[in-house]
């Protein structure tokens, strides 16, 4: 059967963004935890709140490295 060039690239791009997102939420955590801080609330920040700004809030307010 034949898939239209134009789904199957959105299914690309939207397999893509996921991927990221998910890879963003996992780093967030493995920072936090490296730095002393909640991983699960950082987590959960940079999930709930509007993908991308959670990752960039947390990339500027977290502290410095022990």
């Amino acid at each position: 059967m034949f898939v239209p060039v134009s789904i199957a690239f959105g299914a690309i791009l939207a397999a893509i963004f996921l991927a990221l997102f998910i890879y963003s939420i996992v780093w967030a955590y493995h920072d936090a935890e490296a730095r002393g801080k909640s991983p699960i609330l950082v987590a959960l920040i940079v999930a709930l709140i509007q993908w991308p700004a959670g990752l960039i809030l947390w990339l500027v307010f977290r502290p410095d490295s022990r």
